[in-house]
């Protein structure tokens, strides 16, 4: 076995969502797109499959030709240990817009400041500052 890679599945949205991610995370990059072309199975110019990087981590994603009943679930989340409070604090801010909160930022017992939210996409992430 090579790796494990996670694989995000959208619909219609794949790009916007990486270049949010990676415009909210330093060492990010889109790393290749391929697009359907005409008279393929997606709609012209979506993505058939894409690879983007948040801080070294590699992620697949697509935008489905299949609408789906389902998308992502709290159950499954992207865990992030921040460095310092300003970016705790600035990631909380722009994953929250347009999205969810499970868990208000704060400091519980486990974490000096913590919260769980679900941006607008639906993915769920983990924000923690250690104590």
């Amino acid at each position: 076995m090579e790796k494990v890679t996670p694989f995000l599945m959208f619909e219609g949205n794949a790009e916007e969502a990486m270049n949010y991610y990676t415009s909210l995370f330093e060492e990010s990059e889109i790393t290749s797109i391929s697009r359907y072309g005409a008279n393929e199975a997606g709609k012209e110019g979506s993505v058939m499959k894409a690879t983007f990087t948040i801080k070294g981590q590699e992620f697949m994603c697509i935008d489905s030709v299949i609408s789906h009943e389902f998308t992502f679930t709290p159950s499954i989340s992207l865990y992030i240990t921040c460095d310092t409070e300003e970016e705790i604090d600035r990631l909380y801010e722009n994953l929250t817009q347009g999205g969810g909160v499970l868990m208000p930022l704060g400091d519980y017992s486990f974490s000096k400041k913590f919260g769980w939210i679900v941006d607008k996409f639906s993915v769920s992430w983990q924000l923690n500052l250690p104590s």
